[in-house]
């Protein structure tokens, strides 16, 4: 393989591992109860109309991560939401988080932008929405760089992105691992493993992904698939909470 194939596989490990070694803002998962929080980026409709559904029958809520600058919009995810669908999600007890105004690519914008981008997400909430602050934040598209990680942890209680694993010992909340569930939608067993890893060593699993409906983009999963996750993760015994409830769950665990 030539040097030049190589180079987007170096670089996604340089990446990955930059932003775990850098600023950092430690945090010791300490519960006796398992938590989950399910979490959908970019907010299309149909999560919320098909997998906030879903959620709802489980008498349980999730974190829906918006950018107000899609607002409306097609996408490859789908219809994303509209106004009114902003009021729905909190009458239905789910938490309204930040995706950032314009979508910002978490490592290619510049960490200024990026924070302006916050603001201005900020802003944009705020005239829709007066009493609802955005407490989290999910980095869409790439892990953040370093300094992104920094300047966001000023604005939220803690920040999401990827990993495929869960948060368990000492927890970065300037960059809580989640589990993409369109990269196993073909193998349930490897989530419900997940599921009985995160039981078993009481940790906090976070779900994450995109729309929910029968012919899915490849950031989706179908109902069927996201029912069957949702069902195991009841049955697990964990608490499942959208993400701001959980963290607050943890910070008062660590603190009794």
């Amino acid at each position: 393989m030539a040097l030049f194939d190589l180079w987007p596989i170096y670089q996604g490990r340089y990446r990955r591992n930059i932003h775990r070694l850098f600023s950092r803002r430690a945090f010791t998962i300490n519960t006796d109860i398992p938590l989950i929080s399910f979490t959908f980026d970019d907010f299309p409709q149909s999560a919320l109309v098909t997998g906030g559904s879903i959620l709802r029958n489980h008498g349980v809520a999730g974190t829906y991560y918006a950018s107000l600058g899609l607002m409306g919009q097609q996408s490859p995810v789908g219809p994303i939401f509209l106004a009114q669908d902003l009021n729905a999600l909190l009458e239905q007890g789910h938490e309204l988080g930040c995706h950032t105004f314009g979508h910002c690519h978490s490592w290619q914008t510049s960490p200024a932008e990026f924070e302006r981008s916050i603001i201005e997400n900020r802003r944009a909430i705020g005239k829709l929405l007066p009493r609802v602050p955005f407490k989290t934040l999910s980095y869409p598209i790439s892990t953040p760089r370093p300094r992104t990680k920094q300047r966001a942890a000023k604005h939220f209680a803690c920040c999401r992105g990827g990993g495929q694993t869960l948060n368990t010992g000492v927890a970065d909340l300037n960059y809580l691992q989640a589990f993409f569930l369109e990269q196993s939608r073909g193998n349930a067993d490897a989530v419900r493993n997940l599921i009985d890893q995160n039981r078993r060593d009481r940790g906090w699993l976070i779900f994450a992904t995109h729309d929910v409906c029968p012919t899915p983009s490849r950031f989706g999963c179908t109902p069927e698939f996201f029912e069957d996750i949702v069902q195991c993760a009841v049955n697990s015994g964990a608490r499942i909470l959208p993400v701001v409830q959980a963290w607050e769950a943890l910070r008062a665990s660590s603190s009794a």
